[in-house]
């Protein structure tokens, strides 16, 4: 008999860890804002129109390396160590080649964001915050590659160590380079972009020193050879791969969209905008971390077999994240008027994110829901549909109607967030009827049919 009690137990124990470690990560990023905050409004806003940026291209390479997940999980469920070894092998040199691909977008700062019609001091600046994040690129990329291998195997606990490690040093140097503390030169917003790409240097080192004196690779490697570049492994990788990044950059887009759409609204609008997103950003994590959970406890039992036992994790999974994000929502509700003041003190900016919040505190329960959908997916192995759903929820239905509503309704940035909450709904519910009518139980389904048309 299938428990869910056990069930939801299974799912939290890889839950736990990953959540907090995707806290950890988004840590940074709300330090980052905090201390770029106090530097004006100005450096803000350069700050986080690069973030669009970064951020939207970097989910294409972490999306494209999230095709590990059912190769790794899936071979872990089975027992399989050498599959999982080559896997991780193929996912690093897969790893390196996004990394170039991602350097040279990040190159073009500058005129993406005057193509969109950004203020050209404030593209300028966003333009130096970025290039000096591009060196550590081919390390940021290598870590998510060991990240997903380590989280894929249930091996949890050094990632959110290192991750931890990563927000002391992230905050330190921040503090050097931005205000030159400790003797350090006063760089300001670009002292914030070195910090960021020294941070993601040492993450990648940690990673590899605890694997390497853990051992954590035992049971799960193969020495390295030509199989690593192996044509079909590879592109095994990218076909799962590659409907991810479409999911996630699609999603973060539209997101990066909004902003922008913010900074036509005005300085203060973008301001305001930024916070609220950060807050939502930082309760996402949470959700996140239980789809990565869902991901490796679905592909795990997929590997076994145990497809009926996959589809009640699904169902667990679904519960846990739209339970956790109504939590979230409470606290945006309660603390309305006093998180926005954490970010800084000027008052228009304040006023502006508080009126903002309870439409944030309103989806947080759909984002909740659409990002664990989208793992279920990826521990299937299915990952295509999240993107179609995404691609129709946000660009068909979302952008336009946010447009209208800043620019032609007179909603101002509310219309913008009015628009994102009914896009993670329509999400959110395609994920659901999707799983209920073609999760991991259906899998069983059909292949018991093609076995008995195959014996006709």
């Amino acid at each position: 008999m299938i428990s869910t009690s056990r069930e939801l137990r299974a799912l939290a124990t890889l839950a736990i860890p990953i959540v907090a470690t995707n806290i950890g990560m988004q840590a940074m990023t709300t330090v980052d804002t905090m201390m770029v905050t106090r530097i004006g409004k100005e450096a803000l806003t350069a700050a986080g129109v690069a973030n669009v940026w970064i951020t939207g291209t970097a989910l294409l390479a972490i999306g494209i390396l999230m095709g590990l997940d059912p190769i790794v999980t899936q071979a872990h469920g089975a027992g399989d160590g050498a599959r999982a070894g080559r896997a991780i092998q193929r996912g690093l040199v897969v790893s390196q080649l996004v990394g170039i691909g991602l350097g040279l977008l990040w190159l073009l700062t500058e005129p993406i964001l005057l193509l969109a019609r950004q203020d050209p001091d404030i593209a300028r600046e966003a333009h130096r915050y970025t290039l000096v994040q591009i060196p550590c690129v081919p390390f940021f990329t290598a870590f998510v590659a060991l990240r997903q291998y380590l989280q894929g195997r249930g091996i949890l606990a050094p990632i959110l160590v290192v991750t931890l490690g990563a927000n002391v040093f992230n905050a330190l140097v921040n503090w050097m380079l931005i205000f030159g503390a400790l003797g350090a030169p006063q760089l300001g917003l670009v002292g914030a972009g070195i910090a960021t790409g020294l941070t993601r240097c040492v993450m990648f080192a940690g990673l590899v020193v605890a694997i390497r004196i853990g051992r954590l690779h035992a049971d799960a490697w193969v020495p390295w050879s030509w199989r690593a570049i192996d044509r079909a492994g590879l592109l095994e990788i990218l076909r799962h791969g590659t409907p991810v990044a479409m999911q996630l950059s699609l999603e973060v887009s539209a997101f990066g969209v909004s902003t922008l759409m913010s900074g036509a609204l005005g300085t203060t609008a973008a301001a305001a905008h930024l916070i609220v997103l950060n807050m939502a950003g930082l309760s996402f994590m949470a959700p996140m971390g239980i789809s990565f959970a869902a991901v490796t406890r679905i592909g795990n039992l997929i590997g076994r077999g145990d497809h009926a036992q996959a589809q009640h994790a699904s169902w667990v999974a679904f519960g846990l994240g739209a339970a956790t994000m109504g939590c979230f929502a409470l606290a945006f509700l309660i603390g309305r008027t006093f998180l926005p003041s954490l970010y800084g003190p000027e008052r228009d900016v304040l006023v502006l994110a508080a009126s903002i919040i309870p439409i944030a505190a309103a989806f947080q329960v759909f984002d909740g829901i659409q990002v664990v959908g989208g793992g279920i997916l990826r521990g299937m192995g299915n990952t295509l549909p999240a993107a179609w759903f995404n691609l129709f929820g946000y660009y068909v239905l979302a952008l336009p109607l946010a447009w209208w509503m800043a620019f032609r309704a007179g909603f101002g940035l509310a219309g913008v967030w009015y628009a994102l909450a009914l896009a993670l709904a329509t999400v959110a519910v395609l994920l659901v009827l999707w799983v209920r009518v073609r999760g991991p139980a259906s899998a069983t389904q059909r292949t018991t049919q093609r076995t008995t048309q195959r014996t006709l």
